[in-house]
This record gives structure tokens, sequence and C-alpha cells, in this order.
């Protein structure tokens, strides 16, 4: 067995020493122990008693840092969290090495059951809307409203864009990667994130662009980095291949939340042309198409998608207790 198929081994024997995470104002992180895994929780101060619970969960590569933004959007909306995944941001691998889009899944479950706090306004992007639509399909007790931006739902088609993010998902191409970008610097590999992310890249502040640059050098430091990422393109691949009641757009249509969609008409990852069959899947959906953002629309315009909530809310009357309800 290669090394990049061994078990992953228990995360407090992996984790070195690295600089911090960084946690902007209004913000605080930590870390919750659960059983086979040990997840890193950012979340801001409630603007007030009684507001709704909402957990986001980020994307391939990404971190709750993601999330920043829409989460400061709704200060008053919600009562705000968003997790790592397990190998993502401040997250150590999850003791099994279960990288999965069901492991993923059983992670946010685990966590959600652990707090008390559902049922949620859940929240997925790209990786983590592939695993908030299984919550949601096999959990409906600890989903209020699901959001869904950009989700890694499968494709017949794949966008040639998006082929190499799904090759890091083959055995042995994430090392050969890392080799063959050894001398790459932080401040290119963010660039070409960046260019591949989002529709405009000229919207990202000198300042976000330098916060991405420290955040990657950190967690280039971690031993286990690329296995993560690797692994969880892997399972990514896996779950577009399965039929039957686990494919995840049979699950779609098992979802019973009122859901949002949200896709990016410059989205390089994810085709915009399937907005139209999510919407079809997804029983009680709404439909927003943003021509000009990319794959993180909820980094790009946060405005726009936190006003975008607010309407699913008042739509479905899921009102929050103590403003008006």
């Amino acid at each position: 067995m290669s090394s990049t198929e061994s078990p992953s081994v228990p995360a407090a024997s992996v984790l070195p020493k690295v600089a911090p995470v960084r946690v902007g104002e209004g913000e605080r992180l930590r870390s919750v122990g659960l059983p086979g895994v040990t997840l890193s929780i950012r979340s801001r101060r409630p603007a007030h008693e009684g507001l709704p619970p909402a957990l986001y969960v980020h994307g391939l590569g990404g971190s709750s840092q993601n999330w920043s933004e829409l989460m400061a959007e709704l200060d008053g909306v919600v009562d705000s969290e968003a997790l790592d995944l397990p190998g993502f941001g401040d997250s150590p691998p999850p003791d099994d090495g279960d990288y999965s889009v069901t492991g993923h899944a059983r992670a946010v479950i685990r966590y959600l059951d652990a707090a008390g706090r559902g049922p949620v306004h859940l929240f997925g992007n790209s990786l983590g809307g592939a695993v908030t639509t299984r919550v949601a399909a096999v959990r409906p007790d600890l989903v209020r409203t699901l959001t869904l931006v950009s989700p890694a739902l499968p494709e017949l088609r794949i966008q040639r864009t998006a082929a190499p993010t799904a090759l890091l998902g083959v055995p042995g191409v994430a090392a050969l990667f890392t080799r063959l970008t050894r001398e790459w610097t932080a401040e290119q590999r963010v660039r070409g994130v960046m260019a591949l992310c989002y529709g405009d890249p000229g919207r990202v502040s000198p300042e976000a662009f330098q916060h991405a640059v420290e955040e990657l050098e950190r967690r280039l430091q971690l031993p286990y980095v690329w296995d993560a990422m690797a692994r969880s393109a892997r399972g990514i691949v896996n779950a577009y291949t399965l039929g039957g009641q686990h494919g995840l757009w049979r699950q779609a249509e098992r979802v019973l939340a009122p859901t949002l969609l949200i896709y990016g008409g410059r989205d390089q990852l994810v085709g915009f042309r399937m907005a139209r069959k999510a919407a079809r899947s997804f029983r009680d959906s709404r439909l927003l198409s943003l021509p000009d953002a990319g794959h993180v629309a909820m980094m790009e315009y946060p405005e726009v998608v936190a006003r975008a909530f607010r309407e699913l809310l008042a739509d479905t009357s899921v009102t929050t207790p103590g403003a008006g309800s």
C-alpha cells in the first residue's frame, strides 16, 4: 500500500507547531473534540439573544474563513458558526482517514448532534454543497433551510478547467504535483487559485490577498495538507459515480428544507448549466444566478448572497425570534 493510501494517524500525533489561524474582528475560534474527529469552529458573537443557528461548510481546499464576510453580513439574522472540515483549516485529519463526502457529512452531523443546535440554517459551497446536501437528505431534522453556493453535484460533462482538480483524486497525482510545483511561491499559488475561483480576481483587496497568502503558507507547513486535498478530491469523484439512493441527485430530491441555489456565470469549476437541473431536483428551491460571479459567490458578493438568504427566510416564513415573528 502506498503512502497516499495509508490510513491517517490520530490527529494529535501529526499536528506540528505552525502559525496561528487568523481570526477576524468579531470572530472567535474554538476546537471541539468528537468521536474520531476534532473540528475547529469559527463563530461570531450573536447580535442579540434568540437568533436561530446557522452552520457554514466550505469547499475543497477552503476553510471556515471563506464564510467570514457572509457571516458578518448576516449579523442580526442568524447565530453564525462555520466549521473547518477534517484536514482543512485548523481541523486535524480524521482518525480513520475517511475524506469521502459521506465521511465529511458524518463529521457535520456529529457536530450538530453534539452541539444540540439543530435544526440550523445550513450553508455549503462546492464540496461543502455536496456534503450539506447529503446531511439535509439523511437528517432532515437537523436542517431548517439549505443554501448552496456552486454545489459540487455530479455533472455528465465536467468543465475542462475543473479537470486538474479532479485529477488530484488519482492516486499519486498529488505527490507528483507537489514535486512539480516545489518552487512555486505562496503568492503564485494564491493567484492561480483566485484566477480559478473568482469571476473577477480584481475584486480581491490587497489585504485579503495577503491574508490568503499567509494562510496558505501556514497550511503548507502541515504534513497532511496534500493528502487531505487528494483524498477529498477522490471523495467527490467517487460520489459522482454512486447510483441509486446514495446518488447525490437522488438525495437532492429527498431534501425537504427550503433551498436557495446560487450559481455563478463565470464559475470554472461547477457548470452554470447545472443550475436549472438543481432547481428541478430540489423540491422547494429558489435559484439565484449571478452572471459575473465565479465559484465562491459568498466571497465575491456577500451582500447579494445575504440579501437572497433574507428573502428566503421571508418567502418561507422562517423568521427569527425577536425580529417580528
